[in-house]
């Protein structure tokens, strides 16, 4: 491993460009820092990238952190986006998301953080908003926007609860399907309430594209890096609310996210990764709170359902490559003749 940087163990082996990481208490005025985690992302980095640059109403730099990626995705964003508008961050090796938007957050220098998915893509003015709602609120820490999927539909997640062991339960069951407006048996997940018409506090938002005020990763700290992917928005949301920070759901503020760009060539192994950290989370923040033998029938019901994701998962890839050998097998069709 390279030598460690601010104590986070992440080494960088390359740049784009050299820019000063000023380390001075608050941050440099006006400037927000936008991290771009990525790994295997492809073309979508460089349009992540350039729907950024694309806010021309908000400073910004740009800041690329790549996880030991091994497709042509930098090679496509140093050829596509000029090299004083974007730093990055090669690491040697990939140690998950959380550790790599430390690194970033790390050498930034803006007053407020945007931590964006390398496929997204900001809509137009959707950063000078989350901007303004930081500014006119001091109380609040973090803000999100209204994802979106390529459909336009909202996206799961994007607004929710913090999901305890109870509610998990309730979902695994499908509780939440019988009675979705209980309070104690809905889902966690808010997309099928209807959209505010106006910014609204929420308890979480997506780690997908979330912008955070300087001076409240200060007070909270970094995202736990103990985390190796997924659940390490959440941690930080709770955190931040154990902190006192608001948390604000901006609907006017547009990104549109195409979901597992990333993870496609991987995909049981991010599931792996999504469920094990979802009992980390669990365990970390509600062992406290309920009965420890119900701590563990959860905790099945997790690792129960990774197991038939898997199964449907590679089921599924063995049919799609089966159903591509046997077409090949066949060979081309001839017009007119029949198989």
């Amino acid at each position: 491993m390279s030598a460690p940087l601010n104590g986070t163990g992440v080494g960088v082996n390359a740049s784009l460009e050299s820019l000063p990481a000023e380390d001075a208490a608050g941050g440099v005025d006006d400037l927000i820092s936008v991290v771009i985690v990525n790994f295997n992302a492809g073309d979508y980095l460089v349009a992540a990238v350039e729907s950024v640059l694309s806010q021309a109403e908000v400073a910004t730099e740009v800041i690329v952190v790549d996880n030991a990626s091994s497709d042509d995705s930098l090679a496509s964003l140093r050829g596509g986006v000029p090299a004083n508008k974007v730093r990055v961050i090669e690491l040697d090796d990939n140690y998950g998301f959380a550790h790599a938007c430390n690194a970033g957050i790390t050498v930034s220098r803006g007053t407020s953080v945007l931590l964006l998915n390398p496929d997204c893509r900001m809509h137009a003015g959707s950063l000078a908003l989350l901007k303004w709602m930081v500014q006119e609120r001091p109380d609040v820490g973090m803000t999100g926007p209204l994802i979106v999927n390529p459909d336009g539909s909202e996206q799961r997640g994007c607004r929710r609860d913090i999901p305890n062991p109870w509610q998990i339960f309730c979902v695994a069951f499908g509780l939440h399907r019988l009675m979705p407006d209980h309070p104690r048996f809905r889902d966690y997940a808010y997309d099928a309430a209807v959209l505010p018409d106006r910014p609204s506090e929420v308890p979480a938002i997506s780690g997908a594209c979330m912008l955070v005020r300087r001076a409240a990763i200060d007070a909270v700290g970094h995202l736990d890096s103990g985390y190796f992917l997924h659940f390490e928005d959440l941690d930080w949301c709770l955190r931040f609310q154990s902190a006192g920070f608001k948390i604000l759901f901006v609907p006017g503020a547009v990104v549109e996210h195409t979901q597992g760009v990333c993870s496609r060539t991987r995909p049981i192994r991010v599931e792996a990764h999504k469920h094990r950290s979802l009992v980390r989370f669990l365990r970390k923040n509600f062992t406290a709170y309920y009965p420890s033998s119900f701590m563990a029938v959860v905790s099945a019901l997790v690792l129960a359902r990774f197991a038939s994701v898997s199964v449907r998962m590679f089921v599924r890839g063995r049919t799609a490559r089966r159903g591509a050998w046997e077409r090949l097998m066949r060979g081309p069709r001839t017009p007119g003749v029949k198989r």
